[in-house]
C-alpha cells in the first residue's frame, strides 16, 4: 500500500473536481479585499448565518477604500447580530490601515499579512494562498477534524503541541502547484463529508486508509484537551423612556460588544431581589421612579459566558430633567440607527416594532 501522506492531496482534488458542489459566493474568489472579509466574517460563524452579512457588506463597501471611508456605527449595525463584534472593530480598523499605510492594496505574503489586525495563522494562509498562490496551509476546525481522523492524531487539537503538529502536518500534505484549490477542498471536505456528526464514510476517498474509519474511532477524534469554563454574568437592562424618547448608552469599555449601543444595565453577581427599586435607586441615585413592569430572565450562551437577561420598564416622575452618566436620549424612532447586541435588538424591536 502506497503512503497515505503521498495519495493525500491528489485523492482530495480529485473528489473536488469530481463531487465537491458546495456552492458560496466567495469560492474562487481572487480578490484579496473579499477574500479577507469572507474568512473574517467566517470565523466562529456557519456558512449559512455568514452569508448574507458578506453579501450586505460587499454590496455596502465594495473595496477596501469604500470600507475604510465608513463610519464606525455604520460598521457596527451591519454586523449586528453576527456576534463576536471584535472582528467588526478589526476589520473597520484594518481597512483603514490598509488604506493609510498600504497605499489601499493588500499585503501578498503570508509574513505580511500576519501584521494585520485581526488576521492570524489561518486568515493570512487563506489570502495568501486563494489571491496570490502561495504555499500556506490553512488549519481550522474542519481541517483539524479531517487530519484528525484521516491519520489518527490523538494529541489534543487545543494544545501548544498539538496546534504545532496539526500545522507542520498541514503543510506537509498541502498540493505544491495548487494550494488555494486544496485548502478549499480540504475545508469543503470537512464541512460537508467529514463532518462532525454522521460523517459520510461510506463515500470518503480515504476510507481505505483512514484510521478513524477503520479503527471504529471516528467518534474520538478529534480530542480537546481544555475545558471551557463558563461565567454567569446577570444583565439587568433598565427602559428609561417618554413617550417619544427613550435613555441608551455605548458599550465602551473592553468587554463583550464593545462599542455597541444597549440600554442602561445594573449588573449584578446574581440575580436580583425582589426588591427592586431599592437596587436600582441606588443604582440610578434617583428614587422618583416606578417600576412599571419586568420581563421574564432570558439566557443568552456565548463561547465562555452565559448571560441572564431580563429587561425592567421604569417610569421617571420627571423623565425631562433625568439624565444619566454615560447616556444619551434618542428618539425611539430613531433606535434602527444604531446597533445593540442581538438579545437588546430583539426586545427593543418587539417592543417597539422599528
Amino acid at each position: 500500500m502506497k503512503d497515505p501522506k503521498k495519495q493525500y492531496a491528489s485523492l482530495l482534488l480529485k473528489w473536488n473536481q469530481k463531487s465537491n458542489k458546495r456552492i458560496m459566493p466567495w469560492k474562487g474568489e481572487k480578490d484579496p479585499y473579499l477574500i479577507w472579509l469572507s474568512e473574517i466574517i467566517l470565523q466562529q460563524t456557519r456558512v449559512e448565518q455568514g452569508m448574507p452579512y458578506f453579501l450586505n457588506f460587499k454590496k455596502n463597501y465594495p473595496t477596501v477604500a469604500k470600507l475604510a471611508l465608513a463610519k464606525e456605527d455604520e460598521v457596527m449595525k451591519l454586523w449586528q447580530g453576527l456576534g463576536y463584534y471584535s472582528r467588526a472593530r478589526n476589520l473597520h480598523e484594518t481597512a483603514k490601515n490598509i488604506q493609510a499605510n498600504y497605499k489601499g492594496r493588500f499585503p501578498e505574503t503570508f509574513i505580511e499579512l500576519k501584521k494585520l489586525k485581526g488576521v492570524g495563522d489561518y486568515t493570512a494562509s487563506a489570502i495568501a494562498s486563494f489571491a496570490f498562490g502561495e504555499k500556506k496551509a490553512v488549519v481550522d476546525g474542519n481541517v483539524i477534524r479531517v487530519l484528525a481522523r484521516v491519520f489518527g492524531i490523538e494529541t489534543a487539537f487545543d494544545t501548544t503541541t498539538g496546534k504545532k503538529q496539526f500545522a507542520t502536518l498541514a503543510e506537509e500534505l498541502i498540493d505544491e502547484k495548487e494550494p488555494g484549490n486544496y485548502n478549499q477542498a480540504i475545508m469543503d471536505f470537512g464541512a460537508t463529508v467529514c463532518t462532525p456528526k454522521n460523517p459520510d464514510c461510506n463515500n470518503c476517498p480515504f476510507n481505505s486508509f483512514c484510521i478513524g474509519f477503520t479503527k471504529n474511532r471516528i467518534d474520538e477524534l478529534p480530542v480537546r484537551g481544555k475545558k471551557i469554563e463558563i461565567k454567569e454574568r446577570y444583565f439587568n437592562y433598565l427602559v428609561i423612556k417618554s413617550s417619544s424618547q427613550i435613555l441608551i448608552q455605548k458599550r465602551t469599555a473592553s468587554d463583550i460588544w464593545k462599542n455597541l449601543y444597549q440600554l442602561p444595565v445594573l449588573e449584578t453577581s446574581k440575580p436580583l431581589t425582589k426588591n427592586f427599586h431599592a437596587d436600582i435607586a441606588a443604582f440610578l441615585g434617583n428614587k422618583q421612579f416606578v417600576i412599571t413592569s419586568y420581563s421574564k430572565a432570558t439566557v443568552q450562551m456565548l463561547t465562555h459566558r452565559k448571560i441572564h437577561f431580563r429587561f425592567i420598564d421604569i417610569e421617571m416622575k420627571d423623565f425631562k430633567k433625568f439624565s444619566f452618566k454615560g447616556t444619551q436620549k434618542i428618539k425611539i424612532s430613531d433606535l434602527n440607527k444604531f446597533a445593540f447586541p442581538k438579545t437588546i435588538h430583539l426586545y427593543l424591536n418587539e417592543k417597539f416594532l422599528f
